[in-house]
């Protein structure tokens, strides 16, 4: 990934589409600033410190040719992708970089490592695809004088993919596309399609508890996990990949999410399907985002929801029709439709089903129904294909809005049926009130991806002019404000962004001082000097 933003080395930079940079040029009150990463040479980097004699001893175990302490390698693996981490890289700053790369390509060589870094008081920070958006990868040195980053990009096999079972049990380091070209030739797929996709792991979703874009259907990373093994410092735990157990408390489910904390993932066994016959994604429109809420909630408690189901509100749509914008006489056919039928202004939905033909025939038959009966209108195909082509492209977005000089960021969140309006509201006007406050008013939208019988998730992205010169303090003062109202009106810190370290200051919030308590406890007896991942997950004691 480019060391400065989204996206292979050499592809090419996306540009804005006209009619939505016009938008938010006049919305957002940009200027003319054209802001471009440094060169790298220009990076500023700090000598690498490691204690003597750990580097031949790391190098010893790994090999010479797996430990890294290039300026390109240091800087990629200085940061994640959160909207801190690009400012700081894109401005010139890899002070905080790790002192080496190390790349072991097997579970045994993590374990060795792990060990001479524990005898030698280096802190060692997992490393997959570097996708982190809330600080999870940053290498904070939590009192050690020197630290590693443990890449693990060489542990990529797929150990096993049992078509009898639905089972495949993966090395951390597979890549989303290559895990599913690899069970798409045994006729399987995962079906986990977080936005980070084409640069995330297999050991990077299960350590983050993500949730792809068809979680719905599929369900969430942590309800495919069926077992796992994890080195820590002091030894290797291992969750039998079994249907079921009653055997005390599921160590598995401390495992999932634990974010390098606790040790490093090295196996993960997982619940595939076959892969789809058919694949159905089509677009519907809504007059208002409260109208389409209550259609889902009704679609999803009466058992009725796709694979893919997500809303956008207003202000999302608005930006997502003015980005798509071509002018064209089908658009503006479009629109009269839209305002023909009472819902110009109204709220995109797209809504997909994957599967067996028949089933998918009567699940669309029997979501439609319920669609039509919440007020929806259906717009055909082509909004879902528009969708699923361009699913994964946000990113990419992102990096050409901070050339210009805008503050574009996310947060998710999730709560039940009865408070979603109330933790609507109360985080769209907390951001509001934040940026207006210090004279960037911005953009603020919402959708809805993920349905529970009992709740929903809602995922805000908002813009903004950068404040310059304050950038950070403007992102700090926001999430500030947003998390704030989050753990006020009823909601999780993070439906699937995990903790890092930007949401450590809300981890009590969350779980109450003695779930944090009991959380060190584990990562005690696991990590007692504590080298693994510091400043994540867990506040310091």
């Amino acid at each position: 990934m480019k060391w400065w933003g989204w996206g292979e080395d050499g592809s090419e930079q996306p540009s804005l589409p006209a009619q939505g940079a016009a938008m938010l040029h006049d919305e957002l009150g940009l200027g003319d600033r054209y802001l471009p990463p440094v060169p790298i040479e220009q990076v500023r980097l700090p000598d690498p410190v490691l204690p003597e004699g750990v580097l031949a001893r790391l190098a010893g175990i790994v090999g010479e040719e797996y430990v890294r302490q290039d300026r390109l390698a240091r800087v990629r693996h200085t940061a994640g992708r959160s909207y801190p981490d690009l400012v700081r890289l894109r401005s010139g700053d890899a002070s905080a970089a790790p002192d080496a790369i190390v790349c072991p390509g097997a579970e045994a060589e993590v374990a060795d490592v792990l060990t001479a870094c524990d005898s030698a008081g280096v802190a060692v920070v997992p490393f997959g695809g570097g996708t982190s958006v809330v600080g999870g990868v940053e290498p904070l040195r939590g009192g050690f004088p020197a630290l590693i980053t443990l890449d693990l990009r060489r542990m990529i096999r797929m150990i096993d993919g049992d078509r009898t079972s639905l089972t495949a049990t993966f090395e951390p380091g597979v890549l989303g596309p290559r895990a599913e070209t690899l069970l798409a030739s045994r006729g399987l797929t995962l079906g986990h399609f977080p936005q980070s996709y084409e640069f995330a792991t297999i050991g990077g979703y299960v350590a983050t508890r993500s949730a792809g874009q068809a979680s719905t259907g599929y369900g969430r990373i942590d309800e495919l996990v069926l077992g796992l093994r994890c080195v820590a410092p002091a030894g290797v735990v291992e969750t039998k990949a079994l249907p079921a157990s009653a055997a005390g408390p599921s160590l598995r489910e401390l495992l999932v999410g634990s974010e390098g904390t606790l040790g490093v993932i090295t196996e993960a066994t997982l619940s595939v399907r076959p892969l789809p016959e058919e694949r159905r994604y089509e677009g519907w429109s809504f007059r208002s985002f409260h109208e389409g809420v209550e259609a889902f909630r009704a679609m999803e408690q009466a058992e009725a929801s796709p694979d893919v189901a997500r809303l956008s509100d207003e202000e999302e749509t608005r930006l997502s029709m003015a980005m798509a914008s071509s002018g064209s006489t089908a658009e503006r056919v479009g629109k009269t439709y839209l305002r023909v039928r009472g819902h110009e202004g109204g709220c995109l939905a797209i809504i997909g089903f994957e599967g067996d033909s028949k089933e998918v025939s009567r699940r669309r038959s029997r979501a439609r129904g319920m669609l039509r009966a919440g007020g929806a209108i259906q717009l055909g195909e082509r909004p879902g294909r528009a969708w699923l082509r361009g699913r994964f492209a946000g990113p990419y977005l992102r990096d050409a809005l901070l050339d210009r000089g805008v503050f574009v960021e996310t947060l998710e969140t999730a709560t039940t049926w009865s408070h979603f309006e109330e933790l609507y509201r109360a985080v769209g006007g907390a951001l509001r009130e934040s940026l207006s406050g210090r004279g960037t008013p911005p953009l603020v939208m919402c959708h809805v991806s993920h349905l529970y019988p009992s709740g929903a998730s809602l995922y805000f992205t908002f813009l903004a002019r950068q404040e310059e010169g304050a950038e950070l303090e403007q992102w700090q003062a926001a999430k500030a404000a947003a998390s704030d109202a989050i753990v006020t009106h009823h909601g999780t810190i993070t439906h699937h962004h995990a903790i890092g370290q930007d949401h450590v200051p809300w981890m009590a919030a969350e779980v109450g001082e003695l779930g944090v308590e009991l959380l060190r406890a584990a990562k005690e007896r696991l990590d007692p000097r504590g080298i693994m991942n510091p400043g994540k997950l867990l506040p310091p004691a």
